[in-house]
């Protein structure tokens, strides 16, 4: 297959296919509301919000879903693009880069989703299905990570933020393709701008505490 046109069909499969937000579509299948004008809630279409909202027995679709649709993407394009590294005699792992990038596109779908009005999520679960993909060892420091911190502080937002943050520095560690590492690192940082109002309510300790159990989520 030619490889640049490979790229451009997985950045536009990517970006269309992640956009379409699971929270949004349950929001309205289920409850006949739009999660994000509902008046409930931060207004976030994500999973943390839509647990706060409607209660985790439905969130864990919006997760399975949006973790889904990432990790289909993720292995028809990873294969692909092993596919063509193969075929056009590559010495470098084609598939690991892209994966790195199919992974950006999806999350700037999940961010700025075109049947949305270019108003989406925070895309963590999408670069979280992600690092698993580029590479396992990346996926299990962020795994730890996420695990540490919210279950020690109970803030999602900042856990999530370390763990995907933590993803270019292990790929650069065990020596990924340096395009990897790069557009992983573009990734976390897009992630990490997105959540800009969740970083200046924990500078002034107003962000919300997220649970899984029964506890009801306070700041």
């Amino acid at each position: 297959m030619n490889i640049p046109l490979l790229f451009v069909i997985a950045g536009i499969t990517a970006y269309l296919v992640a956009g379409i937000n699971p929270a949004i579509v349950l929001s309205k299948a289920l409850y006949h509301e739009d999660i994000r004008t509902c008046g409930k809630g931060s207004g976030n279409p994500g999973f943390t919000n839509f647990k706060r909202v409607y209660g985790m027995k439905t969130a864990w679709l919006v997760m399975v879903l949006d973790i889904g649709k990432c990790c289909a993407l993720l292995a028809i394009f990873g294969w692909l693009f092993k596919k063509a590294g193969v075929d056009n005699g590559l010495t470098c792992d084609l598939r690991q880069i892209g994966v790195a990038y199919t992974a950006l596109m999806a999350g700037l779908g999940h961010d700025f989703p075109v049947w949305y009005g270019f108003k989406g999520g925070k895309a963590f679960l999408v670069n979280a299905a992600a690092v698993w993909f580029i590479d396992w060892r990346a996926g299990i420091v962020a795994l730890i990570l996420l695990c540490v911190f919210l279950f020690t502080t109970h803030y999602m937002s900042l856990a999530t933020m370390i763990a995907i943050l933590s993803c270019p520095v292990v790929l650069l560690i065990v020596k990924a393709e340096m395009w990897a590492v790069i557009l992983s690192l573009a990734a976390a940082l897009l992630m990490v701008w997105r959540h800009h109002e969740n970083i200046a309510r924990l500078i002034k300790h107003e962000e919300r505490k997220f649970y899984f159990g029964k506890a009801k989520d306070s700041k």
